[in-house]
C-alpha cells in the first residue's frame, strides 16, 4: 500500500464516526436544553432526553423520569411529569443544598432515592452489615469532582454520609512537561 491508499479509509472511518457522533448527541440533551416547565409533554422530555433509566411513580399522581450522567457527568436530572402529562420541573438534584437534607439516623434508604435519585454503585457489605450509595457529583468552589456516599443500615436508615474527593478521578496531563 502507498502512503496515500491509507489517508482515504482513515478519513472516512473518522467521518463515520464524527457523523455517528453527531447524530447521537442531535437525538439526546444532557441537561434538558429546551424544555419548558408547564409546556412541555411527557414526549418532550423523552425526544429531549431519550429514554429515563428509571421511572418512579409518586403519590400525588406525578411521575419522575429520571436521568442520572453518572458517574462521568457528576449530575443527576428529575423530570417530574403531571398526571396530565406535562412537564412539572426539571431538576439537577445532586446539590449541596440537597444533601444536606440527609439527616444520619433519619433519613431512609427511599426518601434518599427520592431526593437524589438512583445511586451509581449500590453496593452490599455483608461485614459491616451496610448498604453504601456512591454519587459521584460537583461542589462549587471545589476544583476536584467528589463522592458522596451514604451508608444504610439493614434497616433502611442512613447511618453514616461521606463527602470524599473522587478517588477515581486523574487530572489530564495539560501538556506539561515533568522533569
Amino acid at each position: 500500500m502507498n502512503d496515500a491508499a491509507w489517508v482515504a479509509p482513515l478519513i472516512r472511518g473518522v467521518a463515520r464516526s464524527a457523523g455517528g457522533f453527531l447524530l447521537l448527541a442531535g437525538c439526546a440533551s444532557f441537561d434538558g436544553r429546551g424544555l419548558v416547565p408547564g409546556q412541555s409533554s411527557e414526549r418532550d422530555v423523552q425526544a429531549v432526553m431519550g429514554k429515563p433509566a428509571e421511572t418512579q411513580a409518586l403519590a400525588d399522581g406525578e411521575t419522575v423520569y429520571w436521568y442520572p450522567q453518572l458517574p462521568w457527568g457528576h449530575v443527576s436530572y428529575a423530570a417530574r411529569i403531571g398526571p396530565d402529562g406535562r412537564l412539572v420541573a426539571f431538576e439537577q438534584r445532586l446539590t449541596e443544598d440537597n444533601i444536606a437534607k440527609i439527616v444520619r439516623g433519619e433519613t431512609t434508604a427511599k426518601e434518599v432515592h427520592d431526593l437524589l435519585g438512583p445511586a451509581w454503585q449500590p453496593e452490599h457489605y455483608a461485614n459491616l452489615q451496610r448498604d453504601i450509595w456512591t454519587y459521584p457529583m460537583r461542589v462549587p468552589g471545589h476544583a476536584l469532582p467528589k463522592w458522596f456516599l451514604v451508608q444504610l443500615s439493614p434497616d433502611g436508615i442512613v447511618r453514616e454520609t461521606y463527602l470524599i474527593d473522587d478517588p477515581q478521578f486523574v487530572p489530564q496531563d495539560r501538556g506539561g512537561r515533568h522533569r
